[in-house]
């Protein structure tokens, strides 16, 4: 029936018994009849709303611990659909800061941005079937038109930051205007084509002496600056290599990054089209790249 109905992402779920769903809603003080969120769906269609309830069913079905509901919830708040209704195939992501991390088991090491974590996994696919059930996302040929498709819709890109071994700020302390601390339990979010290893692109040529900086530079100067800007997931050895370079900050790296050769107009107009994020294990130097476009942040603990 839930295959029929279209209430699933096609994998097995957890089914969503009242009492599972209890116990879910015990991850948060919050009333399961709470308005949670609108979500719209690219805003092509009409908007669906859906209670803290909602969330909760669909933390259960994508195999949630309880304590991981707060930050399906944050996420829910926020309106954004795990899944774009683009032809284009875009992909939805997370990127997680503070303390919450280790407290839910989040995986910020070797495999971070793969299926490796019970809470990265889960929490990514939860988001994802609440998109389907609270917001009328996801059903191929009316409010998803993916022309080939995009792999990472799955479960989404759902990155907890190495804070521990990242010579930056953290994400969410870096955003200007926002006033976030370390060990702030914050969930940003974005949206675009997603990311894919740095080995991908003809300016990471290896050789005895690498200069990523100029690679992450000439990779983000293929990127379009049109819609998604660019974004780098560097590994703790890439960022510390970059650090080492002469950049101690992401904010002057970023400056580095847009100035343009002499005599040529800059390829990116705005430092807020550029994004650096830390993770990953330090067992290697790769990286990846691609275009995400920031979207919001929200904070974690309110909806404990």
């Amino acid at each position: 029936m839930f295959l029929e109905k279209r209430w699933t992402d096609f994998l097995p779920v957890i089914l969503p018994t009242e009492q599972r769903v209890e116990d879910m809603l015990k991850g948060t003080s919050h009333l399961p009849e709470e308005p949670l969120g609108q979500m719209t769906n690219s805003g092509v269609f009409k908007p669906w709303s859906y209670p803290v309830r909602t969330a909760a069913i669909a933390a259960v079905m994508a195999g949630c611990k309880p304590e991981y509901l707060p930050l399906v919830l944050a996420v829910g708040s926020t309106g954004m659909e795990g899944v774009s209704v683009s032809d284009n195939g875009f992909v939805s992501a997370l990127v997680i800061n503070g303390d919450i991390r280790d407290e839910i088991g989040l995986n910020y090491g070797i495999g971070a941005m793969g299926p490796f974590a019970h809470a990265n996994t889960t929490i990514g696919r939860a988001w994802n079937l609440l998109s389907i059930n609270g917001g009328n996302c996801e059903k191929v040929g009316t409010t998803y038109m993916g022309t080939v498709g995009n792999p990472m819709n799955a479960i989404n890109i759902v990155i907890a930051e190495n804070e521990g071994q990242s010579p930056f700020e953290p994400f969410s302390v870096r955003l200007p205007g926002k006033g976030y601390k370390r060990g702030q339990n914050i969930v940003n979010l974005f949206s675009g084509w997603g990311v894919l290893s740095a080995r991908n692109w003809k300016y990471d040529v290896w050789q005895e002496d690498m200069n990523f900086p100029q690679i992450i530079k000439d990779i983000f100067n293929d990127q379009s600056p049109s819609l998604f800007g660019a974004c780098a997931v560097l590994s703790p050895p890439i960022a510390n290599f970059v650090k080492d370079a002469g950049y101690d900050t992401v904010e002057k790296f970023t400056q580095w990054l847009m100035a343009p050769p002499a005599g040529q107009e800059p390829h990116f107009q705005n430092p807020n089209q550029l994004h650096i994020i830390v993770t990953g294990g330090t067992n290697n130097d790769y990286f990846s790249i691609g275009g995400l476009a920031y979207f919001r942040s929200v904070e974690i603990d309110p909806w404990r």
